[in-house]
């Protein structure tokens, strides 16, 4: 992954997304110590940065790809941004989806016209039939972030923060898979090294954080958190050594940090985030990384996809 592929895909996908705001946010800087701004890509297109990457994979298909058509698996958010990606471009779109997904996020990929399968109770049993289908159906498989295209869409995130938040000291990104972080950390890295980059993960999917342990990639047994968007089983063999190489740390946040933090940013910042996309903000706000007092930090935001019943269970733990 390098800066020109990542320029590459800003110049592609700019005609059909969002340039997201950054905000900045006092009252939730000053509870950490620190100048906090908040990169609000709930607010980009189906609601998280997913379909940056999703929209660039789609485009960069040769056009027997394309009339075949692709699928995925996904809680949520890449389903909605592939369905919505391939609508845009003409691709038929099959999405899996674990039998427990959100009703909403469903709903939004089969309104965006993907053909949705609910199979498993996890994404573990996700990934296997979304492959089963991929095979039978000879569809090719965009993965959720172990991509190269899907990383280089995420990366457009980086270069945008970088614009409209002059001297950032550090940013914090939530890690499923390791897309964003890979694709953000090449961006960032090659344009402002001086910025530290943090990941965060649930404790409950740690998938990066016990590959950066092992040395390797590893897929976990099992997942169990509130943030549905970072339940990857695995760490990428495609983002695992951008991550390992470029990342200054990855932390670990409690699915009660995860929950404050998105009453927080509602409360403080009049923001939506959903569980996953308030994972960076709990990271600075629960006090896991070594920022000095006053720092300039962004946080990504990197989804807001949460229906009402889901935010009111959230909300009271």
């Amino acid at each position: 992954m390098n800066l020109d592929r990542i320029r590459a895909a800003h110049e592609r996908i700019a005609p059909h997304v969002h340039v997201t705001p950054t905000f900045s946010a006092t009252l939730l800087g000053a509870a950490a110590g620190v100048q906090v701004f908040l990169k609000g890509e709930s607010l980009q297109k189906t609601g998280s940065f997913k379909v940056r990457g999703a929209l660039n994979a789609v485009l960069t298909l040769d056009a027997a790809a394309r009339a075949r058509g692709v699928v995925t698996v996904s809680a949520g958010n890449h389903a909605q941004a592939l369905a919505w990606a391939g609508r845009t471009a003409g691709v038929a779109c099959t999405v899996v989806m674990p039998t427990g997904a959100s009703r909403a996020k469903v709903d939004a990929s089969l309104a965006y016209g993907a053909e949705v399968v609910l199979h498993g109770a996890s994404s573990i049993e996700a990934f296997v039939r979304a492959h089963e289908l991929e095979h039978e159906r000879r569809l090719t498989f965009i993965s959720p972030f172990d991509d190269e295209e899907v990383m280089a869409g995420a990366g457009t995130v980086g270069l945008e923060l970088l614009e409209q938040v002059p001297n950032l000291d550090a940013v914090v990104v939530p890690i499923g898979g390791g897309g964003l972080i890979a694709g953000m950390a090449a961006a960032i890295k090659a344009l402002d090294p001086r910025v530290r980059i943090f990941g965060v993960e649930p404790e409950g999917a740690p998938s990066m954080r016990r590959s950066l342990d092992a040395g390797r990639a590893v897929r976990l047994d099992a997942v169990r958190t509130i943030a549905d968007g970072l339940a990857a089983p695995m760490a990428g063999d495609l983002t695992f050594p951008i991550v390992r190489d470029l990342v200054d740390d990855v932390v670990l946040v409690g699915d009660d940090d995860i929950a404050r933090a998105v009453g927080a940013t509602l409360t403080f910042a009049k923001l939506l985030a959903e569980p996953a996309g308030a994972a960076a903000t709990a990271a600075i706000l629960s006090g896991k990384l070594p920022l000095r007092a006053g720092a300039r930090v962004a946080s990504v935001l990197s989804g807001g996809n949460v229906d009402l019943a889901r935010l009111r269970d959230v909300l009271s733990r």
